[in-house]
């Protein structure tokens, strides 16, 4: 078994603004938000592809297009993702379909010769009842939330994958964990959208509507982490440069508001002047989620949008991009 590469990575990410990067995922939340970075910094070679052009799921088109393409770097930001509702609802896709995409992607990038690649999970990886702030070493230290554990399985083993390409192959694969993200080209679906999508269409609907009050789900009393996706798009970045280890990485902005705080803020941002109701009959989630990133902190990185400015900046795209 080759001899794991770990600390400061071999390859310069950032020295060659013409290097072939493959962005999975590009038209999601986070990947469009990647390939906004990127193009801000001056790359100009991103490889893009849309759903219909590559199937992720398809293995043989898969590594057709690694094949074809040699891209140097491949940020893998595609997946299936979803609210409380949604997976619960279709718990088969949540897994099956995760699990094609990252190893059909780590696969073939690892056999294609890409020089590094990064694979973002997500917080729900953590067991339910984990310590608060979370850090990295509670993976698979207790039971997952039942809510998603479809998808959280899926992505721990994409975390798995990549930490054992690079004990057996000494292959430079990295994973970041982010926390709760929101911002321009969220999904803002009625039903299959996470808490703070979800939370500014009712209240802007509301709002067109002249409801009088809102309904929310829950008590309003668990309490979550945000960031913005420009500053997850920076984190990326950052450690793609400054980062090649075994262990993932978690992504956050280090701050925790209850739902009730969330859904107050949102109301104000979107100009609701009606009363907020809690339907207490519906469940509330995990308790706290709140993930300690002190370890991305400590290589030099921190976020820079706070969260009423990015419900701001999110608003106005929603009001822009979504509202026909």
């Amino acid at each position: 078994m080759a001899e794991p590469v770990s600390g400061r990575p071999e390859v310069s990410f950032g020295s060659d603004k013409s290097a072939k990067i493959f962005v999975a995922g590009h038209r999601g939340l986070v990947g469009s938000a990647i390939v906004r970075k990127l193009q801000s910094l001056g790359f100009t070679n991103l490889i893009l592809k849309t759903h219909h052009e590559l199937d992720l799921t398809r293995q043989a088109d898969v590594e057709k297009f690694f094949a074809l393409e040699k891209p140097q770097f491949v940020i893998l930001a595609a997946a299936k993702v979803g609210g409380i509702h949604a997976n619960n609802t279709y718990p088969a896709d949540f897994i099956a379909i995760n699990l094609q995409i990252q190893t059909n992607v780590i696969d073939s990038a690892y056999k294609s010769g890409v020089k590094k690649l990064l694979f973002l999970g997500s917080s729900c990886i953590y067991p339910k009842f984990a310590p608060q702030p979370i850090p990295e070493e509670a993976l698979l230290t207790g039971p997952l939330e039942p809510t998603n554990e479809w998808y959280a399985v899926a992505k721990i083993a994409g975390i798995k994958m990549c930490q054992a390409y690079r004990l057996q192959f000494n292959w430079d694969a990295i994973s970041g964990m982010p926390t709760n993200l929101y911002g321009p080209n969220d999904n803002f679906h009625p039903e299959n959208s996470h808490v703070l999508p979800a939370l500014m269409r009712r209240f802007h609907e509301a709002k067109v509507n002249n409801a009088k009050e809102v309904v929310v789900w829950g008590t309003g009393s668990p309490l979550r982490e945000f960031l913005h996706v420009d500053d997850l798009a920076d984190a990326v970045i950052f450690l793609m440069e400054n980062y090649s280890g075994l262990g993932h990485m978690n992504v956050g902005s280090g701050k925790e508001v209850t739902i009730k705080e969330l859904a107050e803020l949102v109301k104000e941002v979107v100009g609701f002047e009606g009363a907020l109701v809690w339907d207490t009959s519906k469940p509330d989630g995990t308790p706290r989620k709140l993930m300690d990133s002190s370890k991305l902190a400590g290589l030099g990185w921190v976020p820079k949008v706070s969260l009423k400015d990015g419900l701001i900046d999110t608003y106005k795209w929603y009001l822009e991009s979504v509202k026909q």
